[in-house]
């Protein structure tokens, strides 16, 4: 896998947890620690773009 196709792909996944950050603070049965491992993961792979890039 070339590095364009990695930094694709982790911008994807990027955009995917956006939205899943969005639906989990919006829904009422979502924990405080469950969006906070969201939101984590979410900037992992938006520091690993900003290393690749």
């Amino acid at each position: 896998m070339s590095v364009d196709a990695h930094i694709e792909k982790l911008r994807e996944k990027h955009e995917h947890l956006s939205k899943e950050v969005e639906q989990a603070q919006r829904a009422p049965g979502t924990s405080d620690f469950e969006i906070s491992e969201l939101k984590k993961e979410k900037l992992r792979i938006k520091e690993e773009i900003e290393r690749l890039c």
